[in-house]
């Protein structure tokens, strides 16, 4: 798997990387919704680059003009509830792209600190031999993404998968590597080391989805 680690370079991604993990500014809903859409406005164009280009001729009132644009039959399938404003950041540059719901969630059995994660819902086109772009904000133990990928596996083989993260942990990123195909990529905005004793990121930025549409109980 490739990943592709946006914060290491320097751009304005970072500004709204800061805003997503002050614990003053997340407070704004609105705000911390609309930087994870512009994230992935900025994931989007990047991803963009490593799509198949074909020539295409547009007529303008003033002649012809040649122009290399993407050709991929995209599906863009995000994790209810925290990949939907990530989703709509994709959404505003793939705006021809086909859309997949799925939702997945930890499951504490015994009430304690150990969980199961849980695949309940699927809608989707069919995804055979398209390009899949997978959604989900926060890729913490990895857990969540390997059994969305089990469940969807189910329903067809796409011809490329490309993973798209805001905030990941170093353990999330390693442990999917071994479960998604060889030539998978990964689109990740910021990677930081640690994961606590409850599987979040540490320093990353909390609950994204309470913090995106309110705490759930």
């Amino acid at each position: 798997m490739k990943v592709h680690h946006l914060a290491k370079e320097k751009s304005i991604l970072n500004k709204f990387l800061l805003e997503l993990r002050s614990v003053s500014i997340q407070k704004d809903a609105m705000r911390f919704r609309r930087n994870i859409e512009r994230i992935g406005e900025v994931l989007g164009y990047e991803l963009s680059k490593n799509l198949v280009f074909e020539s295409k001729e547009v007529t303008t009132p003033l002649g012809v003009k040649s122009t290399e644009i993407p050709v991929n039959d995209v599906v863009l399938c995000s994790i209810l509830r925290a990949g939907l404003p990530l989703h709509n950041g994709l959404l505003n540059y793939f705006d021809d792209a086909e859309n997949a719901f799925i939702s997945a969630y930890r499951h504490h059995p015994n009430n304690d600190e150990e969980f199961e994660i849980v695949v309940e819902y699927f809608a989707s086109p069919s995804i055979d031999g398209k390009t899949l772009l997978l959604v989900d904000p926060m890729l913490a133990t990895g857990r969540s993404l390997v059994a969305v990928y089990e469940a969807i596996k189910k329903y067809g083989t796409p011809k490329k998968i490309q993973i798209v993260s805001v905030i990941g942990s170093t353990e999330g990123v390693e442990y999917i590597a071994d479960f998604f195909p060889e030539n998978t990529d990964l689109w990740i905005a910021d990677i930081d080391e640690g994961l606590n004793d409850k599987g979040y990121i540490v320093p990353g930025l909390g609950d994204a989805g309470d913090l995106a549409y309110g705490v759930k109980e």
